[in-house]
């Protein structure tokens, strides 16, 4: 394995709850719900979280519609890697700023669900070279980190703990997917297919997009195979891993 690729160390996947949370509806699906696909296989519970409803993200399409359509496609989307709960946030597509209000609400899913594990999207400035990243990603990337700790803090965000809600301090590690920076990786081999089919589902985002004869398949491939290289295996997916414990 050369510098510029060295081989990925696999993820501890010992835990049994995760908790997903990333800016839009189609960013666990380019590159990561084969993942969660296993992850399911296993027993573990999974839960998404999307921050705005990517009301946003077809130019030819009213804001409302596409909202509608997005959120649609999504619970499609996780029922497929078997995934039965989607929450929106409903924050702004687009302009998502990293502050409390989205702290709060991110603290509070993470007291909600108690996951042992985060996963979010990318969150570094760019996706490796010099295309830079979208904002939303760095915004919701960086305020999941800040909100696991916050999640834990009795004293921070202490309105939310009515009604039996709990300071939940036992999130272990955030994965960021497809950081550049992927130290980490999780073999995907056996679902890829149902990462492939989980992508199709957003047909309506995909052709809005405008790219002819796409292929989530052949998409996929792209950054499956070398990830998996890494790892030793046909596919896999890779994580930028942050430790949430002291001393790890």
């Amino acid at each position: 394995m050369s510098d510029e690729n060295p081989s990925l160390e696999h993820v501890d996947e010992s835990w049994e709850r995760a908790l997903v949370v990333v800016a839009h509806p189609d960013d666990v699906e380019f590159g990561t719900a084969a993942a969660v696909a296993r992850w399911t296989e296993q027993g573990k519970d999974v839960t998404y979280v999307m921050v705005t409803s990517g009301e946003a993200g077809i130019d030819s399409m009213e804001p409302e519609e596409c909202r509608r359509v997005r959120m649609g496609e999504e619970i499609a989307s996780a029922a497929v890697v078997g995934v039965e709960t989607v929450e929106f946030l409903g924050f702004p597509d687009g302009v998502v700023e990293v502050g409390l209000p989205l702290r709060r609400a991110i603290a509070e899913q993470v007291r909600r669900h108690r996951p042992d594990v985060v996963i979010t999207g990318n969150f570094r400035e760019t996706w490796g070279g010099s295309t830079p990243n979208q904002a939303d990603h760095v915004a919701v990337g960086r305020a999941v980190l800040y909100a696991c700790a916050d999640a834990g803090n009795r004293w921070i965000f202490s309105e939310q703990l009515v009604d039996g809600l709990e300071p939940w301090g036992d999130v272990r590690q955030v994965w960021a997917a497809g950081s550049p920076r992927s130290g980490h990786g999780v073999d995907t081999t056996d679902t890829f297919d149902r990462g492939v089919a989980s992508l199709a589902e957003h047909r309506a985002y995909i052709e809005g997009l405008g790219w002819e004869n796409f292929d989530p398949a052949e998409f996929l491939e792209g950054m499956s195979r070398p990830t998996g290289g890494r790892l030793g295996v046909t596919h896999g997916a890779a994580f930028e891993v942050f430790s949430m414990t002291w001393g790890e």
